[in-house]
């Protein structure tokens, strides 16, 4: 019984990671994250996003047609209880070059922020500023991070409900300071099967003492949201997060993205709508009476 038992687990595991390396290939295909030549700097956090990703393209880089580096890079950022020891022992395990940098966010971020508040928010932005001053430095052409389909998902609600915007997270952009890419090779991955394929891995998962303790409340109403309506909807998620990839401007209300103004318009020329609608009774083209 055991032995089928495991045969089963096997057969089951050897899927999940066939299809973790289709979706992240897939991914990597439709926004042509990866070319010949490129140096990728991959974002390693220590926890299962990370890990997964890293060894998902390294399989890819492997058997891939073209030829690119991959460079680990770790922040630490000086928590308490962080453990300087796990990331470098399991990286030079796999043969993977790396470089640890140091930087005490973690003081910073409790000088700052209130006890109580949220810390996340200025943590990510300090860790990203080191991260993305050391890829511009060092010449890498693309930054791998590790948000998969539900961050993603979960960044449009966000978005939508707390800044009345519809944006979510890209599988690929250019940073705001326009001196790096920033690819997102997990985009198509649903996280419960990253929290799975790291399990089975046995990747040695490095608890964040900062801001992974403190759940952001916010986002963990969401993530309740869109688990509850995947319990009673299953595909929900999956169909939320392609809506994101098929856009219609023209069915929106955004004007900087569709001329409604301009549609079915008779005039080239058109009268000041604020001001007619606000009741000013000058035609276009004729003086205000004195």
């Amino acid at each position: 019984m055991n032995a089928v038992i495991d045969r089963k687990q096997q057969h089951e595991a050897a899927k999940l990671a066939k299809r973790l390396r289709h979706q992240v290939g897939q991914a990597i295909a439709d926004f042509n994250m990866i070319e010949d030549g490129d140096r990728v700097m991959v974002c390693l956090s220590g926890g299962k996003d990370s890990y997964t990703l890293l060894d998902i393209l390294r399989k890819l880089q492997a058997r891939a047609p073209v030829r690119f580096e991959l460079f680990a890079v770790h922040l630490d950022q000086k928590q308490p209880g962080y453990d300087p020891g796990i990331l470098p022992a399991y990286l030079r395990s796999i043969d993977m070059p790396f470089e640890i940098l140091e930087q005490d966010t973690y003081s910073v971020v409790k000088r700052v922020i209130p006890e109580g508040k949220t810390q996340c928010s200025l943590c990510s932005r300090l860790r990203r500023g080191s991260l993305y001053t050391y890829a511009a430095e060092r010449g890498f052409s693309k930054i791998a991070l590790g948000h998969h389909r539900d961050d993603i998902v979960e960044t449009l609600f966000l978005n939508l409900f707390h800044q009345a915007t519809l944006k979510a997270m890209p599988p690929k952009l250019r940073s705001d300071d326009g001196r790096n890419v920033l690819i997102r090779p997990l985009a198509y991955c649903a996280e419960s099967d990253l929290a799975e394929y790291a399990h089975q891995q046995g990747f040695p998962i490095m608890p964040c003492n900062l801001c992974g303790s403190q759940e952001n409340m916010q986002r963990k109403t969401i993530k309740a949201m869109l688990a509850e309506w995947d319990a009673k909807f299953p595909g929900r998620i999956e169909t939320i997060f392609r809506a994101i990839g098929n856009v219609a401007p023209s069915q929106l209300a955004d004007r900087n993205l569709f001329d409604f103004a301009g549609l079915g318009a008779r005039a080239e020329v058109r009268a000041d709508a604020h001001a007619w609608l606000a009741g000013d009774n000058t035609r276009q083209g004729e003086a205000a009476p004195a």
